[in-house]
């Protein structure tokens, strides 16, 4: 009996695009799919043809073959897969169809599949985990920059077997699992389910004896002391990765990266804005009205002079430049705000308390021009 037309197989037109495709297939496949049609011989011969058409169709060489030579492109040897039953040629063709239709549902595309088709060995050897390690620096740590030696427990590359986790001058044989595939598969109605094999865990093969030292996993627990540069204006939060400083690999895979968190703690003077370094300092109520200038410490190891002009009000700010932070990796530098708080005095003695009483007999609204503004306000508004 002659072969239908692909195209007619499918519900199609010549010039049908990829999507076209797909959709006719989709809809044909799950109409016909033996899994629905138990026993039925007419659906299973209908489902091997749509298949067929399908897999002929959706490839870019064959269409172009097919719509200039017809059926006659893969005869002889030609690629066609005209057998009777479903063998394993027809498994290895359906597996690709059932992942160009249903890739996108099983959250993979092309790329993944390619990677499980290309059998267990590559699976076995998996990258090792990242790792995090949270550091705790001081402001003067941040300022200078530093290098800082931290112990960090992880995983390491077995030495023992090289990370193979095999038992060295042992062998190996192929898992009777998977058949050395490394996958198995497991029909569940209508989908067929493929996972990493639980023997062997995806290599496809087995170790006649594991390595006594490490156990098989080609690798082992070991406190690694490590080097970490501190650069100088790195902030709190800042994240640096250390490349290939991570967990060693499974079974010989690659490492993964290290990441150290920086943290700052608390300055008993200084608090940190981005580059800027604010202090507040508190000063005599009598220098803040006459002026004066004191000293405060910075984090270069030297003392800053600060000048209060006479008048100064609380909360008032003196800019001293270039006094701040470092900024990473440039040569600008921030500044340092140091906020005036004036200190009311305490404690008077008899003769102090005599001579403030004395300043405010003689105090005048030019003497302090904000507050007697500000009562001549409330009078005005409580005035009938």
């Amino acid at each position: 009996m002659a072969k239908r037309d692909f195209y007619d197989v499918l519900g199609v037109q010549k010039g049908a695009d990829e999507a076209a495709l797909k959709s006719a297939y989709r809809k044909l496949a799950m109409q016909h799919h033996p899994d629905r049609n138990p026993g039925n011989s007419e659906a299973e011969a209908k489902f091997k043809e749509i298949s067929e058409a399908y897999d002929t169709l959706k490839d870019g060489q064959k269409r172009a073959a097919y719509d200039r030579f017809g059926h006659a492109a893969f005869e002889n040897g030609g690629g066609g897969r005209g057998g009777a039953g479903f063998g394993p040629e027809f498994s290895s063709s359906m597996s690709d169809i059932f992942e160009d239709i249903f890739g996108d549902f099983m959250g993979g595309g092309g790329g993944g599949g390619a990677q499980r088709r290309g059998g267990g060995g590559g699976s076995a050897r998996m990258r090792g985990s990242d790792l995090r390690y949270n550091l705790e620096i001081s402001l003067e740590e941040s300022f200078l920059g530093r290098t800082v030696e931290v112990d960090v427990p992880t995983l390491v590359g077995c030495t023992t077997c090289d990370g193979s986790g095999a038992k060295p001058g042992t062998g190996k044989h192929t898992c009777r699992q998977c058949n050395g595939h490394g996958k198995v598969r497991a029909a569940q109605g209508f989908f067929t389910i493929e996972r990493t094999c639980p023997v062997c865990q995806g290599r496809g093969e087995m170790m006649d004896e594991p390595c006594t030292d490490c156990g098989g996993q080609g690798r082992r627990q070991e406190n690694r002391k490590l080097s970490v540069d501190i650069p100088k204006g790195i902030e709190d939060g800042t994240r640096i990765r250390l490349a290939n400083e991570g967990e060693a690999g499974l079974r010989g895979g690659p490492p993964g990266d290290l990441y150290i968190f920086i943290s700052l703690r608390p300055h008993d003077l200084f608090q940190r804005e981005g580059a800027d370094l604010y202090a507040r300092v508190p000063i005599a109520m009598t220098t803040a009205a006459l002026g004066g200038e004191f000293e405060v410490p910075t984090l270069d190891g030297t003392r800053a002079k600060v000048k209060v002009s006479a008048g100064t009000q609380p909360g008032q700010r003196v800019r001293l430049k270039g006094k701040g932070m470092p900024v990473l990796r440039t040569k600008d530098t921030g500044d340092l705000y140091v906020q005036l708080d004036i200190e009311t005095p305490q404690h008077l003695s008899r003769r102090q308390r005599e001579l403030l009483e004395e300043f405010q007999n003689l105090t005048t609204e030019k003497t302090n021009p904000t507050s007697d503004g500000f009562f001549d306000k409330l009078k005005k508004m409580f005035e009938v």
